[in-house]
């Protein structure tokens, strides 16, 4: 029976993958900063289908702790298979409005604790034979967007670390998903960091648009199990990732002009 290890786990990507999970019976561990949001979650867990339920609170923008949280996760049930990477905070803020204690902090949730996470399962995953880790990146991750420099730039950062731990340890049995979502129906832009550090509070036009947490969840879980290396989650939003890479001239054109929120 497998286990899976999920952060941002109490809504949005990480719930919906939750569910999918919890009904092809596997074990779960969720974690998300409060106790509070992820025991409705782990309840429904177990309705679905799922033998057992960890909740793991943890706020990862404490990096002191993440070793702790590590091994609780792996003890809960003497190891893991995969772990999703979900958890992730955005912004809504220009360059200038932006401050550097703002920029930190979306890389401490969205940069440091996955690295920091993955770090820390290595050594224990490599003992055990192998294991599978996912991680949420973003199509922001791949080129510049407005109101977005901290996100694009530790979603970016998400590329670097994570295919070169791949390039690395695949011959030691670990395998990486890199999983990256365009618009996704979530909460994203109403938690996301507005001026002063403040919640935005809205939902951004395009996210309203976007595929629902179901559907998303579904491509996830699919590529995590399948193996692959990368997999784009989202709509025609989606068709951005290649005009990046065949025409970035033309892409930084349309940057300029897309409505980022």
């Amino acid at each position: 029976m497998e286990t899976v290890w999920i952060t941002g786990g109490s809504s949005g990507i990480g719930e919906a993958c939750a569910y999918r999970w919890a009904a092809q019976g596997v074990r779960l561990i969720l974690t998300a900063p409060t106790a509070e949001e992820l025991e409705p979650v782990a309840a429904r867990c177990r309705e679905k289908g799922a033998p057992d339920v960890v909740a793991l609170p943890y706020d990862l923008s404490k990096p002191e702790g993440i070793p702790a949280l590590v091994q609780a996760a792996w003890e809960a049930f003497d190891g893991i298979d995969i772990t999703y990477l979900n958890a992730g905070i955005s912004q809504r803020t220009s360059v200038e409005d932006t401050t550097m204690d703002m920029v930190r902090t979306i890389m401490e949730i969205d940069y440091f604790a996955p690295a920091a996470i993955a770090k820390g399962l290595l050594p224990r995953m490599v003992a055990r034979g192998g294991g599978h880790i996912g991680v949420t990146t973003s199509i922001a991750g791949k080129f510049g967007f407005p109101l977005r420099c901290g996100y694009c730039s530790a979603k970016s950062a998400l590329y670097g670390f994570f295919e070169s731990l791949q390039a690395e340890y695949y011959d030691k049995g670990i395998r990486v998903t890199l999983v990256c979502p365009g618009r996704v129906r979530t909460n994203i832009s109403l938690r996301a960091l507005d001026k002063g550090g403040k919640p935005h509070g809205k939902m951004d036009p395009g996210q309203a648009g976007g595929i629902t947490v179901e559907k998303a969840a579904r491509i996830i879980v699919n590529a995590i199990t399948k193996g692959r290396r990368e997999v784009l989650v989202g709509s025609k939003e989606l068709i951005m990732v290649y005009i990046k890479r065949f025409f970035p001239g033309l892409c930084a054109r349309l940057a300029r002009v897309i409505k980022p929120m």
